[in-house]
């Protein structure tokens, strides 16, 4: 079934305190991400950047949308061919370089996957799966760095 999915999110900056952008200091990064029908996400910018640790920026969220798609694309695959996954866990860790003028980008995104399978004889099948499931996550096709996998396979 081909076709065209497209997705709407909202964004507010909450950032303001009180004299909005009138100094690189004077404002908070502070945002809230929402889309209907779900949990707001509340997002900032780096630490690095002025950002709040404790809410997630957007770095931490391109990384945990490859880390997803892959998994999603994964479970798929697993089941086409017959692998029983039990419990994925996935430990991802993305790079990105500033470029010394204000800007930077990723270089690469290693996902780490440990996949926990119903018996042994399914082990270099699920291996095998990830190559399949990068192939198909829409989320990898569409950035322009390298996104690896370092699966680790475990028996139930």
């Amino acid at each position: 079934m081909l076709g065209k999915h497209e997705y709407t999110v909202g964004l507010e900056w909450h950032g303001n305190r009180g004299t909005g952008t009138s100094g690189y200091r004077d404002y908070s990064r502070e945002l809230v991400v929402s889309a209907v029908g779900k949990h707001p996400l509340e997002g900032s910018a780096d630490k690095p950047f002025r950002g709040d640790p404790g809410r997630w920026n957007p770095e931490e969220l391109l990384l945990a949308a490859l880390a997803q798609c892959h998994l999603l694309s994964y479970l798929h695959v697993a089941v086409t061919v017959g692998v029983v996954v039990t419990a994925y866990e996935d430990d991802a860790h993305g790079t990105m370089v500033e470029d010394g003028k204000g800007g930077g980008a990723f270089t690469e995104v290693v996902l780490r996957p440990r996949v926990t399978v119903a018996n042994a004889s399914m082990a270099d099948a699920a291996r095998a799966a990830h190559a399949r499931a990068s192939e198909l996550c829409f989320i990898a096709n569409s950035v322009n760095f390298p996104v690896r996998h370092e699966p680790e396979i475990v028996v139930a």
